[in-house]
């Protein structure tokens, strides 16, 4: 009594706890979010380039776009083509159209020129990536661009490659055409234009740059590898939200295949060619192709239809006229059916988009747009095409690979590699150190950064100099641009272990500020300039995001107490007057180690006059801090206890005071997992020591006017998968990253995160954090969706396996609700079941000399998940189970009813109907196929999952296990009817019950004939009732991989009338085995026909078979492969159509029959 009082217990936690994550993370999916990305406008036109007649995919198309308002002629447009050759391919539901904001900025940056000139530090290759056998000095970008970008678009008809393989192969084929189509574009504009007496000009492209959006980028790396492409025709290739590694969906075999065969490919162009005696034949076939990952960040999923009403909003702000808008509402109205085919985009992690283990670091890097210089946004699977920030930064990085001496892209990867990582990385991972790699690297000294000085047009005026300033304390502030120089002794106010200084400023540098380390103290500009010991760091500067400034207060009561305020903070912190009275938002950052002031005795910090320099304005209002400090001091660890702990109450951390300007916050669980909300509200900046009163004090402290005399704190968080992350103006955000932590592939510290906090030193502040609710819900889901869906599986072959053994023990079989319930007993079942494939997958790492990932975090998310997963599969038994159960009491009441009015005159029509078609049934065919429902089934459902498609076959198997479920259950109740009828005794229950006797005698002689043992003692209710568990358990097991045919499904009717093709033989070959599984094990007497001979002295059946397969599924889902379950189910039965013809065979020779076991127990 009290077991099946803790089953229950069990049972309802579990399914509440997974229902509660469910709910919690759909809140989360569906809450609107915001990007803060600005829209683009474009004029867009689509030039159609003529295809040959013979094309496969003549269903396909490509287009030449081309930026104007202006009418233009097709013909001669084309005649003219003379620039750089770009592919646009979309993805999964794409238009052709989407190219549009790309090329229409590309077009405007061709027109503008490149960007301004910052003398930040830039981002250069790690000696990984090549970087120390490259001279940096003397590669620099261009300083204008030779040559106009030409962007040309497939039209793959909106198709769903991400679901299905056989789509994804098509697209590939097509985009090889199209390549070469291109190619040959120019030479026939080149031939007409020689024709027409034209003077031939520029070079003929060789290769054409690849720019792929989703499914479109991997598409871009399968036409690469295809044998029919040119040699050279594609060299560099750019990816936007493009999973790599697996499918979005790891759903259908074929996808999963397709994509490991791509891959693997991709592995052995990177690879010397060699003979089998191993002499050099050629360099890798790939050595001169450069890949470039690009990925949206943790905000990379979404509904399409929401993106598409922000886009909508997005017009509006931007001030068109309303024809303008009529213009760009006409460009959309052709993608609105796609949008509705596919209203909820994949999520794609950056653990997918990843180039790890496909393209070697010399070759190509991944970068997420929130660590993207000038982007620094997370944005949605949509989003990344329009956002205007991210859309200029590349279209200003691609004209940069363009040589300005050939007019084509470099033909070294190195260079092109290069380019890439200045215009789009950030310094800041660089400067800061947060990678060991780079920490290490510096150290030895094998990568050397050459800090360049600023521009000799930049001149300031010497007499500016003269004032200057000596900083007696560890904190510096600047509140005007003044002329003046700063001066800070580094022996004394590094002393103490405060031997790093960080800096923040919003001046720009070299044209607003300067700084340089001094070996000894100078006294005029001009000997500053002569001593070549001087060093300026003024290029050491990295940029960061700044927001908008704070709003300007309205002067009040609060004017004398403001004025007080700052007499104080000059007196105390000695900043000179004349400042402002509010922070503007830092929009650069500097931090100088021990070992980079290591020689030098002072440090400067030149603060430029107030005039304009250089013809650049001034800041509306200008700041600078910096700060000695210790690391150490500033260093918080927050635990896993601490993060789960703050769930149900907020935590708070106190800052006083004379804090560390910067604050390094690490969290023990990754916030990819577990985001957190930080609020940091500003409680004293200085009243406390000004002189006033207790009562004013507090007053001001709780005013605007505190607040704003801080300047606003930015987070910059780093984890080890997504990179940077930086949110500038942070005073309540819901922080997280883009992480795929406690994952099989993971590595040793990927399960943490950390955020440094850039704080003013001079006020106090309170620091609130929480972990999200809902924000941990839809992490867990999105992260761990292909876990679970294996796992699911695992939690249903154990389930069939205690079924299995029940029956091999003459045991009552459970039912489906409590086999899954016991795979989670404490302590035997769960730890054999959920940990034992943990331990395995370590072994396998292990094997392979793989990098184990963190044991904790690892084996507690998977716990987790495999917990999870059982819920899910209870929930999906109850609601089955309760749909049975209603249907069949609702079946058995009506034809009771029917039998007790047999005789009313109204139904003797209907009874007139039914005898005629009596005929029908007598047909000889008909009763062949009545009396073998399974061989019909199993020929139904083969042929349509070899010849129309997988799901098909699946869903004829479904309900073939749904017809015999009712039947059984039917039979069951009618039986208990029975009982219940004879029992009561009454004259008209004993009438009914021999209606029921005489229609139960052919089903139980048919029961009896069919059992396991001729003496089988079982009641006819009692089997009935064991059928139906049996079935209901191959029905959700066959449900299950039915669903995951079904996305495939969804793209195959899109197709229709566009062309049929067979499906993927290895689709259609595990759709047989599938097949085979149910219908060969579909009664629960077979499963004694399941057994091997005796191996090492002990017979092999069918629940030890299920166990493996559990394990199989178990270790797939932590490998993220769930497809490869198919191969499992496949197995089986396959296994179990060979034994039942050598079962046959034994029958027939009379041999003696292994594996058949008596059923005699009374249950």
């Amino acid at each position: 009594m009290m077991e099946g009082m803790r089953s229950k217990i069990r049972v309802a936690t579990v399914v509440i706890v997974s229902a509660w994550i469910g709910i919690l993370a759909l809140y989360g999916l569906l809450k609107p979010i915001s990007n803060g990305c600005i829209m683009t406008y474009m004029y867009p036109t689509y030039v159609p380039i003529s295809t040959n007649g013979g094309v496969s995919s003549a269903k396909y198309g490509l287009y030449l776009y081309h930026e104007g308002w202006k009418k233009i002629d097709f013909n001669q447009h084309l005649k003219q083509l003379n620039g750089v050759p770009i592919l646009f391919i979309p993805g999964n539901g794409g238009s052709y159209k989407q190219v549009r904001s790309l090329a229409a900025e590309c077009d405007r940056a061709y027109q503008g020129g490149p960007l301004e000139q910052a003398f930040y530090q830039e981002a250069s290759l790690t000696p990984e990536e090549g970087g120390k056998y490259m001279d940096m000095a003397g590669f620099q970008l261009p300083n204008q661009y030779s040559r106009r970008l030409d962007w040309f678009t497939v039209d793959l008809e909106g198709e769903h490659s991400a679901m299905d393989g056989r789509i994804l192969e098509e697209h590939t084929e097509y985009v090889v055409y199209a390549i070469h189509r291109i190619l040959d574009q120019y030479e026939e504009s080149r031939a007409a234009r020689e024709k027409e007496g034209a003077a031939a000009y520029g070079s003929m492209p060789k290769s054409v740059i690849l720019v792929g959006h989703s499914m479109g980028g991997f598409v871009a790396r399968a036409a690469l590898i295809h044998p029919r492409l040119r040699k050279a025709a594609v060299e560099t290739v750019l990816t936007l939200s493009t999973p790599h590694q697996s499918p979005p969906v790891a759903l259908q075999p074929s996808l999963g295949h397709y994509f490991s065969q791509v891959n693997e490919e991709w592995r052995k162009g990177y690879e010397v060619q060699t003979t089998q005696t191993g002499h050099y034949v050629s360099d890798p076939l790939l050595s001169r192709v450069v890949v470039v990952s690009i990925s949206g960040g943790y905000n990379d999923y979404q509904s399409e239809l929401l993106l598409r009403g922000q886009e909508q909003l997005g017009w509006l702000e931007l001030g068109l006229s309303s024809t303008s808008i009529l213009r760009l509402c006409q460009a959309e109205s052709e993608h609105l059916f796609t949008l509705a085919l596919a209203q909820v985009s994949p999520h794609v992690r950056s653990k997918l988009e990843s180039l790890d283990g496909i393209v070697p670091p010399t070759n190509g890097f991944f970068i997420s747009s929130t660590g993207m210089k000038n982007v620094w946004l997370s944005m949605e699977h949509q989003a990344i095409l329009w956002c205007n920030q991210l859309v200029v930064q590349v279209s200003h990085t691609l004209l940069s690979l363009i040589d300005s001496k050939t007019g084509q892209p470099f033909p070294e990867a190195n260079k092109r590699l290069a380019v890439f990582a200045r215009m789009l990385r950030s310094g800041i991972p660089q400067s800061f150190n947060w990678m060991s790699s780079y920490r290490s690297k510096n150290a030895t000294g094998s990568q050397v950064h050459t800090l360049s000085s600023c521009p000799n047009n930049v001149h300031w005026n010497d007499d500016g100099l003269d004032r200057d300033l000596y900083i007696q304390t560890t904190t510096m502030t600047v509140l005007a641009m003044d002329g003046r120089r700063r001066w800070l002794d580094i022996h004394k106010l590094g002393s103490d272990g405060k031997g790093h200084f960080m800096f923040v400023t919003n001046l720009a540098p070299c044209f607003g500020i300067r700084l340089h380390l001094w070996p000894d103290k100078g006294k005029s500009a001009s000997e500053m300039a002569a001593s070549k010991r001087v060093l300026e760091v003024t290029a050491k500067l990295v940029q960061i995001p700044s927001g908008p400034a704070p709003r300007q207060c309205v002067i009040d009561l609060f004017l004398f107490l403001n004025m007080v305020f700052y007499i104080y903070i000059y007196i105390y912190y000695q900043i000179e007057p004349g400042s402002q009275t509010e922070q503007a938002p830092p929009s650069a950052v500097l931090w100088l180690s021990p070992e980079d002031m290591h020689g030098f005795r002072f440090l400067t910090v030149s603060v430029a006059p107030r005039p304009t320099i250089s013809g650049r304005p001034p800041p509306a209002a200008s700041m600078a801090v910096g700060q000695f400090f210790n690391p150490d001091d500033g260093k918080r660890d927050l635990s896993a206890q601490f993060m789960l702990l703050s769930t149900h109450s907020q935590k708070e951390l106190l800052l006083k005071e004379d804090h560390p300007l910067a604050l390094n916050l690490s969290f023990t669980v990754s916030l990819g997992l577990l985001p957190i909300s930080l609020s940091l509200t500003t409680t004293g900046c200085g009243i406390q020591r000004s002189g006033l009163l207790a009562e004013e004090a507090g007053d001001m402290e709780n005013s605007r006017l505190c607040k704003l005399r801080c300047f606003p704190p930015i987070a910059l968080a780093w984890d080890h998968t997504a990179g940077l992350h930086i949110l500038p103006n942070l005073f309540s955000e819901t922080i997280m990253v883009d992480s795929s932590p406690a994952l099989w592939s993971s590595t040793q510290g990927s399960e943490k995160t950390t955020i440094m906090l850039l704080v003013d030193p001079h006020c106090s502040y309170k620091a609130r954090i929480a972990v999200s609710e809902t924000s941990a819900a839809s992490r867990f889901l999105l992260l761990y969706s292909s876990q679970i869906v294996g796992f699911s599986f695992a939690a249903i072959f154990f389930a069939l396996m205690r079924q299995a053994h029940a029956w091999d023990l003459d045991l009552p079989m459970p039912s489906m609700l409590v086999a899954v319930e016991s795979n989670l007993r404490i302590p035997w079942p769960f730890l054999l079941l959920g940990f034992v494939p943990i331990l395995f997958s370590l072994f396998i790492s292990l094997l392979k000399s793989q990098p184990l990932p963190p044991l904790a975090s690892f084996a507690f998310v998977s716990t987790i998940c495999y917990v999870f997963a059982n819920g899910s599969v209870i929930l999906l038994v109850l609601v089955s189970q309760l749909v049975f159960y209603g249907v069949a009491i609702i079946h058995v009441f009506i034809k009771s009813r029917w039998q007790e009015c047999e005789g009313n005159i109204c139904l003797a029509f209907l009874h007139w109907f039914i005898n005629l078609s009596s005929g029908f049934f007598s047909l000889r065919v008909v009763r062949v196929l009545r009396v073998n429902p399974l061989l019909v089934t199993a020929l139904a459902a083969i042929t349509l999952g070899c010849i129309v498609h997988p799901a098909l076959g699946l869903f004829i198997l479904i309900l073939s296990h749904a017809l015999c479920c009712h039947n059984a259950l039917c039979s069951n109740a009618r039986m208990k009817e029975l009982l219940d009828f004879k029992d009561v005794g009454n004259e008209r229950s004993q009438q009914f019950a021999s209606k029921h006797d005489a229609g139960l005698n052919q089903n139980i002689q048919l029961e009896e004939n069919s059992s396991s043992s001729p003496d089988s003692s079982r009641s006819f209710g009692d089997t009935q009732l064991e059928t139906f568990h049996h079935r209901h358990g191959l029905l959700i097991l066959h449900l299950l991989a039915t669903l995951m045919f079904v996305p495939s499904f969804v793209a195959w009717l899109q197709r229709i009338g566009m062309g049929h093709s067979l499906p993927w033989f290895l689709d259609s070959a595990l759709c047989i085995g599938v097949i085979l599984h149910g219908i060969l094990n579909s009664k629960p007497e077979f499963i004694s026909m399941f057994s091997f001979p005796e191996i090492c002295g002990k017979e092999v059946r069918l629940d030890f078979i299920y166990l493996l397969a559990g394990y199989y599924s178990y270790v797939a889902g932590l490998g993220l492969v769930p497809y490869r379950v198919f191969y499992a189910m496949a197995a089986i039965g396959f296994i179990s159509c060979a034994l039942r013809i050598l079962y046959r065979r034994s029958r027939e020779k009379g041999e003696p029959r292994f594996g058949r076991k008596k059923r005699s127990h009374r249950h």
